[in-house]
């Protein structure tokens, strides 16, 4: 069972089942508990395949045993997502916990222009359970619709779940329109029908300024 102690730190109760974890998060615990360190991207050949691919070297650990863990990492707040069975994808180094039964994986989510190459991948989140993801600042939960879609800075990105198509626009950003913008900018347009989860801060991004 996950549950906040305030907004900065996720209190786990543990029953002798198993939650993930970003490596290093742990700042108490109390009763037995077990920690198993191990690499994200996925599970079995293909997540080895996918990381070599990538670079995506997300390390997490297992934790297991009796009682109550608490995990908090750069007091960054903390919210958390059920999963009933659908997939969610998040910016590796916003996930900080899941279910032990939430199946992890990387997706190939673009080109970040034809003259560079370079390409994007998210952390997919699959299965039912809780996840407990990060932002820098509250996190804003922004809906899209059909008639609505949405733009979002690639450095405030945080999650998105639903029916949704993803794409990258180059051209002028919001940043760009302040005169702070260099480089090759471009923004993630959403379409379809979901929610997209953004933080009040921007982080360094492939992209560069943007």
């Amino acid at each position: 069972m996950f549950r906040l102690q305030g907004s900065r730190v996720l209190a786990v109760d543990l029953t002798g089942d198993t939650v993930k974890a970003k490596n290093g998060s742990m700042v108490a615990y109390e009763g037995r508990m077990a920690f198993k360190k191990t690499t994200g991207g996925g599970e079995g050949l293909r997540g080895v395949v996918t990381r070599r691919l990538t670079g995506e070297q997300m390390e997490v650990m297992e934790v297991s045993g009796q009682g109550t863990c608490f995990f908090a990492d750069r007091a960054s707040e903390i919210n958390l997502v059920s999963l009933r069975g659908e997939k969610m994808y998040v910016e590796a180094s916003n996930l900080l916990c899941t279910d032990g039964g939430v199946r992890t994986g990387t997706s190939f989510t673009g080109l970040r222009g034809g003259a560079s190459g370079n390409g994007l991948f998210t952390t997919t989140l699959e299965g039912t359970g809780q996840a407990a993801i990060m932002s820098d600042g509250p996190a804003v939960v922004l809906r899209v619709t059909p008639q609505y879609p949405l733009s979002v800075d690639p450095g405030a990105y945080v999650a998105h779940q639903g029916n949704l198509r993803q794409s990258f626009q180059s051209g002028v950003t919001f940043r760009t329109l302040l005169g702070e913008g260099g480089g090759e900018a471009f923004q993630i347009r959403f379409e379809g029908d979901g929610l997209v989860y953004v933080q009040p801060s921007e982080r360094n991004t492939v992209g560069g300024d943007v």
